[in-house]
């Protein structure tokens, strides 16, 4: 039977339709969108969901609606995440999404982003027997998530995300450097102050999932068009991400548009996400961290439908 899970996140809002067979709880992907809508921009400085940007997430979702009805899917689940739990009209645009299209909205908790992440990321590769960190820096919040094997020891959603920390520091263009060491200030002391010496000391390998990764990846080998399978377990090192920020920042928002390997909507945050990486592969005295690719944010919903006793009913 087909079910559409729907991920509305901070910066991006996507579409999953996948075959189930409610007998083995199989999944078989049918179609995959995603756009960049930027839910949460002005979350930090209102504490509220501005209009446009509701706007721009209720068109993507009539288009995915569409999409849902054409393969007559028998289950629809949104997953909401950062800027609508921070957010003090996220209840009511949950309910919006529910009631003006049809979807079984739910706001996850950030304990539950967290170890959604972690599976996400680790579905497909070989177990860690060494604990490793998974670090997924969305739009509002950076998850940190520490696991060995198929068991997680620690996970934390804070504060800081590209969205979010853009808005709060970034107010030239290009940025000045000002800005950016006080960016790189809050995000250290957000990071350091939510992962305490015991956590980070016995990590000695890191993933990085989601966008700000992707990009780093993508841009470093200068694809064109972007190719996930060149991007995954890309080994990413803190230097050539210092390079790349260092290169990116010197830009304007136009001229980062034009960069080679990335995406043009994410030229506005990415000066922002490169300091949120660098921040959390040095919080954890890493030299480097693998890049999964393969849409781990698509892997994460995956999860939420194989996992559909607790978060959909199929009948």
């Amino acid at each position: 039977m087909p079910v559409a899970v729907v991920d509305i996140g901070t910066n991006s809002t996507r579409l999953l339709i996948a075959e189930v067979d409610p007998a083995t709880g199989s999944i078989e992907e049918l179609l995959r969108r995603s756009l960049v809508t930027r839910l949460g921009d002005g979350v930090d400085a209102r504490g509220s969901l501005s209009e446009e940007a509701i706007e721009r997430v209720l068109h993507a979702l009539a288009g995915y609606r569409t999409e849902i009805d054409a393969h007559a899917c028998t289950a629809n689940l949104a997953v909401l995440t950062s800027a609508v739990r921070d957010a003090s009209n996220g209840a009511a645009f949950a309910a919006r999404v529910h009631d003006e299209f049809g979807l079984d909205a739910r706001v996850l908790t950030g304990d539950e982003e967290a170890q959604l992440t972690f599976r996400g990321a680790m579905s497909g590769r070989p177990a860690p027997e060494e604990p490793t960190v998974v670090i997924d820096i969305g739009g509002g919040s950076t998850e940190f998530i520490v696991g060995v094997r198929n068991e997680i020891s620690f996970h934390t959603s804070l504060h800081a995300g590209v969205v979010r920390m853009s808005e709060r520091h970034i107010h030239s263009d290009p940025p000045e450097a000002q800005e950016l060491q006080e960016l790189a200030v809050d995000a250290r002391a957000t990071y350091l102050d939510g992962l305490s010496p015991d956590v980070r000391a016995p990590v000695h390998r890191g993933i990085a999932v989601a966008g700000t990764a992707t990009s780093a990846a993508s841009i470093e080998q200068e694809l064109d068009p972007y190719d996930p399978a060149k991007v995954h377990g890309y080994p990413l090192l803190l230097a050539t991400v210092e390079m790349l920020l260092a290169r990116l920042a010197d830009m304007d928002e136009e001229e980062r548009r034009e960069v080679t390997g990335l995406d043009p909507n994410r030229a506005p945050t990415i000066v922002a996400g490169m300091i949120l990486l660098e921040e959390a592969i040095g919080a954890f005295a890493l030299d480097e961290v693998d890049v999964a690719a393969h849409e781990t944010r698509l892997r994460k919903i995956r999860e939420v439908i194989a996992d559909r006793q607790r978060y959909i009913e199929i009948s």
